[in-house]
């Protein structure tokens, strides 16, 4: 006989911004019943997250302070016609200090692994063993919804640790090397310094296509590693990922086809960085927001997600704009230029993009001067652009 289960909160996904709904929740609302559910057997996957100093307050910041396994003073970026140090510190999370830290804030019996959700509602949610869960309400944290409602390019990236012969020699993560040969769109290493002798590199592209050729990008971290000298002794971590890198599109369609009147959160509400792609910002500020809820019913949840989700849609227009012209202005192999062109601009305009808080001045200021894509292909994509708002 199939279970029925009863909560105040159901959460459904638990990755990043699943889990941290669910720490948030134990920290500040003790007296609800939460479960997570999700679909495989650990939860948040196997990733590595991080994100700067800048990118969220000190009472953000309180959460994932416990999630924190890495962190450093300051960061570089490389380009072909110059390499730079920025002060800001950057910190890593690594998924399994995620699950480590959900697992011991929550009782084990609400934490529900190994268990696919078929069917969701705002209230309501039926798992693949016959499962029926009766909630105050849902959120659903399963993912990206349909991309199609969406103008996408594509970041993809492989990760390895490697395991050093000897010490790497960095003393803080290289966050874009664009020195290396360009492939498939722009490229770039991101180096981080785990340990003396252990560097987490990962190489990425922001490509016109989605398919990822995993096989050869390993390759192209094998000879990386060989080109600073550093002798692998063994990957003790391997990750992948295709994320998109939106550039318009229908906002309200794609909210619909995750599931119309239900909750959402994370990349089914399209809650990331339109054009770095990191998400954890976002999920951390969403996490608080709905700990700092007093109606939790699905219809509240439902609206004020919704509004939450949508002004950030309509607040980040400027950065996909950005977007299209990386992918519709600049040929594949000079996207790097307009990276390399971005890195010598002011360190405080710099944060405050990847917060996605550019002020006016900071707009003018990255489309201001001689361009580093062709000025028609420019104009051509701002065309697109207005076109792509108007959906």
């Amino acid at each position: 006989m199939a279970a029925s289960l009863k909560c105040d909160v159901a959460v459904l996904g638990g990755g990043l911004a699943g889990g941290l709904v669910a720490l948030a929740l134990a920290a500040r609302r003790p007296e609800l019943c939460v479960l997570l559910v999700e679909e495989t057997d650990v939860l948040g996957g196997n990733h590595i997250w991080s994100f700067f100093d800048s990118d969220l307050d000190a009472d953000d910041r309180a959460l994932v302070a416990p999630l924190i396994v890495h962190g450093w003073r300051g960061h570089d970026v490389r380009f072909p016609a110059h390499a730079r140090t920025l002060g800001t510190p950057y910190y890593s999370i690594a998924s399994e200090r995620l699950d480590a830290t959900v697992r011991a804030a929550m009782p084990a019996e609400r934490i529900l692994t190994g268990r696919r959700v078929l069917a969701a509602s705002p209230k309501a949610a039926v798992l693949d063993d016959g499962t029926r869960i009766d909630a105050g309400g849902v959120i659903d944290a399963r993912g990206a919804a349909t991309l199609r409602h969406l103008d996408c390019g594509w970041q993809k990236f492989v990760g390895h640790e490697l395991v050093l012969a000897a010490p790497h020699g960095l003393d803080r993560p290289i966050v874009m090397d664009a020195t290396v040969d360009q492939h498939d769109g722009y490229r770039f290493v991101y180096c981080l310094p785990f340990a003396p002798d252990r560097v987490f590199v990962e190489d990425t592209y922001y490509s016109d296509f989605a398919h990822l050729h995993v096989d050869s990008i390993a390759a192209r971290i094998a000879r990386y590693a060989e080109a600073q000298g550093w002798q692998v002794q063994e990957i003790a971590r391997r990750e992948s990922g295709v994320l998109p890198v939106v550039m318009g599109g229908d906002f309200d369609a794609y909210w619909q086809s995750g599931g119309g009147g239900v909750a959402k959160i994370g990349a089914r509400a399209a809650l990331y960085h339109p054009t770095t792609g990191y998400s954890l910002p976002d999920a951390v500020r969403t996490a608080m927001l709905i700990a700092g809820m007093t109606d939790l019913s699905g219809p509240a949840l439902h609206d004020r997600l919704y509004a939450h989700a949508s002004a950030a849609w309509r607040a980040r227009g400027f950065y996909r704009m950005l977007d299209r012209m990386l992918f519709k202005a600049a040929t594949p192999a000079e996207r790097y230029r307009v990276l390399e062109r971005f890195y010598t601009l002011d360190a405080a305009l710099v944060r405050r993009f990847y917060a996605a808080q550019s002020t006016r001045m900071d707009k003018f200021r990255i489309l201001a001067g001689k361009p580093p894509v062709p000025v028609g292909r420019a104009i051509a994509a701002l065309g697109e652009r207005r076109q792509s708002w108007r959906r």
